[in-house]
This record gives C-alpha cells, sequence and structure tokens, in this order.
C-alpha cells in the first residue's frame, strides 16, 4: 500500500510558475512515481513520471517547461511547472506503482486526492 498526498496547487498566470509536492507513505521502495492531470470534460492524462532509479519521462506537452524529481530520503516526488499555459489548467494527481528498478508500468493504482492549478490568460 502507498499513500500519497499532493500539495503546491493554486492560481498562476500564464508564463508564470508553481511546484507540485507529493509526499509518500507506506511502501516507498522501488516505487515508480507519476504526476497526472485531468482537465474538465477530458481524460486523465500522464505528464510525467519517474522510476525508482531516476529515469524520468515526459508527455510531450510538458517537455522542456516541466522538470520532475524525487528525494527517495524524504519519500517525496515534486513537478515544477514552468512557463504555464491556460491550457495546464486541471487537477493534478500524483500516482504510484510498484515495479522493478527503471520500469515505466502500464498502470499506477495508488492516488492522491488530487490539487488543483489554474493558469489564467
Amino acid at each position: 500500500q502507498v499513500q500519497l498526498v499532493e500539495s503546491g496547487g493554486g492560481l498562476v498566470q500564464a508564463g508564470g510558475s508553481l511546484r507540485l509536492s507529493c509526499a509518500a507513505s507506506g511502501r516507498t521502495f522501488s516505487v515508480t512515481m507519476g504526476w497526472f492531470r485531468q482537465a474538465p470534460g477530458e481524460q486523465r492524462e500522464l505528464v510525467a513520471a519517474i522510476t525508482s532509479g531516476g529515469m524520468t519521462k515526459y508527455a510531450d506537452s510538458a517537455k522542456g517547461r516541466f522538470t520532475i524529481s524525487r528525494d527517495n530520503a524524504r519519500n517525496t516526488v515534486s513537478l515544477q511547472m514552468n512557463s504555464l499555459k491556460p491550457e495546464d489548467t486541471a487537477v493534478y494527481y500524483c500516482a504510484a506503482q510498484p515495479a522493478p528498478y527503471n520500469v515505466f508500468p502500464s498502470r499506477f493504482d495508488y492516488w492522491g486526492q488530487g490539487t488543483q492549478v489554474t493558469v489564467s490568460s
């Protein structure tokens, strides 16, 4: 079992930055972490993911603007979002999935409650 609690969402103007954080508890070793988002009327989509070994992958929309990182000692994962656009407005979810070292799983079973990010134009 993995418990996840997100923080750091809010309202920001276009071009601004936000940093989301997710604190994990329970099983925290050999876990791939991810950030997803869901806009109204849209499907939930992967924004970025990071393996237990630090490998990362990003959605095309996030490349060059967002950075995912993790602190294994503190069991946290963060998403630094720069150059935000109105289309980044969504509820952002932290997710976790036990996985072998440096494997990106096909599904995530553990989710946080979500945090709202709103980017005004």
